[in-house]
């Protein structure tokens, strides 16, 4: 590809309604700020799209233009693939709107709405569709890519709620994928990523959620982190599908319902969700307060909307991120083992480890029912490797790269593609596994040329 030069982006301004960004442009450097900032990236120029003409023109541009191409939803994906250096990137983030059926139980999405937005919108009508646990987060990269969060062990994942798409494919062309039209199309968007096109509009089917459920946090001392973990384990085997507990350990913030010198300290904290009746949620997660003695806990009934908002303070943007994942079938407690011994020598206070349960609704959909076909994957293990100024890089990326190679050998080998950062380019196949060979001849189909590489990339198939 070639980098873009001002003429030629000025060819664009009478194509694009919305406003195109340069780098003398008042706005262009808040633009092309993201959520890792470790992703510093200076784009020939950035297209602010407010409509699907708008996605057009600036896919026709690129691909005639033989530009670079990067699209930006809500930026918010690890690896920074919302920017590309000296190239285009098509800014969706004011084509936000979220539109509710609630008689149907379908919502319609723009791809820079966040999960905020979808929540907020949905739940004005007691309805959800599954999606992840950072309100900042956009629908677009998350759905693409999969989806897990509180929901995926009753309701499976965001992409298993995908009824529709509306493409903008590098033809520029506009179609419909479903499970009736494009079907090859729809088959590789659900998990595949941003590879096959720019999708301006999202179906999702929704279900009657909240407007309450029951969460929190239980606290309890690192020094019975194996125990609660080896419990958790047990608990959550016969556990109902409405209820998720998440493990999560780091130093403690200073949470006001923690006892002061607990502030700064390691602990384990279980996330604990319970979409049932909130009025059951007290009895139903009873055992987990007897793992430990609990140092503190905060749990109750609250709005869905709060929840899903919970741990946004831990992930704000504006700090170096750098990631780390496994998928899990099992946890066996040579993985305990592993995760305390890193967990107890974190290298900034803001990192963390986390241990996700997935499985029921979710691992009942075949592996090769579409693109995401990580099926097996009952545990997802992150490593949030996070810190504050460019000095600590070096040991921050170090840690997590450790913790990942020591906990491997407990692994499935496969992989969430949206925990994958910029230099796992290695991990895209374990991303899709059996999943792959299809994926390289749908890539051919919709995009020979690979106009859409900026992402973690699956290569179109040769054709001999």
């Amino acid at each position: 590809m070639t980098v873009g030069t001002q003429a030629s982006f000025d060819s664009l301004k009478t194509k694009v309604r919305g406003e195109i960004l340069l780098p003398q442009s008042t706005g262009y450097d808040q633009a092309r700020t993201i959520w890792n900032a470790m992703i510093d990236k200076r784009p020939a120029a950035i297209a602010r799209c407010t409509s699907v003409a708008d996605v057009v023109a600036a896919v026709n541009f690129a691909r005639e233009h033989r530009v670079d191409l990067a699209v930006r939803g809500g930026g918010h994906h690890i690896a920074g693939n919302a920017l590309c250096a000296g190239g285009l990137v098509i800014d969706l983030s004011l084509m936000k709107a979220v539109c509710v059926d609630s008689v149907a139980r379908r919502a319609h999405v723009g791809p820079g709405a966040t999960l905020g937005d979808v929540d907020r919108e949905t739940q004005k009508f007691g309805l959800a569709t599954p999606v992840g646990i950072n309100s900042t987060t956009g629908i677009a990269g998350l759905t693409l890519g999969g989806g897990i969060g509180w929901l995926t062990r009753r309701l499976g994942m965001t992409v298993d709620n995908l009824v529709s798409a509306e493409v903008v494919t590098a033809d520029g062309r506009t179609q419909r994928a479903s499970a009736n039209e494009n079907t090859d199309l729809f088959w590789a968007l659900r998990g595949g990523g941003g590879n096959f096109g720019i999708v301006t509009d999202f179906e999702f089917q929704l279900h009657p959620i909240g407007p309450e459920v029951f969460a929190g946090l239980v606290v309890f001392p690192f020094s019975d982190a194996k125990t609660v973990l080896q419990k958790q384990r047990e608990f959550m085997a016969t556990a109902p599908a409405e209820l998720n507990v998440w493990a999560v350990l780091r130093k403690a913030p200073p949470l006001p319902f923690l006892p002061a010198g607990a502030h700064g300290a390691e602990i384990i904290a279980l996330a604990v969700f319970y979409s049932g009746n909130p009025a059951d949620g007290a009895k139903v997660i009873e055992p987990i307060r007897h793992f430990a003695k609990p140092v503190g806990e905060h749990v109750g009934a609250q709005p869905f909307t709060a929840w899903q908002q919970a741990f946004d303070p831990l992930l704000t943007p504006g700090m170096r991120n750098y990631w780390k994942s496994h998928n899990f079938s099992e946890l066996k407690d040579g993985v305990f083992d592993t995760v305390i011994a890193y967990a107890g020598k974190l290298p900034s206070p803001h990192c963390e480890i986390f241990l996700g349960v997935l499985g029921g609704a979710a691992a009942r959909v075949s592996s090769d029912a579409m693109a995401y076909g990580n099926r097996d994957a009952n545990f997802v293990m992150n490593v949030h490797s996070r810190w504050e100024t460019p000095q600590e890089d070096q040991k921050c990326i170090a840690w997590a790269r450790d913790f990942f190679k020591a906990s491997a050998p407990f692994a499935t080998g496969g992989v969430y593609v949206n925990f994958m950062t910029a230099d796992e380019t290695d991990r895209v196949a374990a991303a899709y596994g059996a999943n792959q060979a299809r994926l390289a001849q749908i890539k051919a189909m919709y995009d020979p040329a690979n106009l859409f590489h900026v992402n973690l990339n699956i290569k179109p198939a040769s054709r001999g």
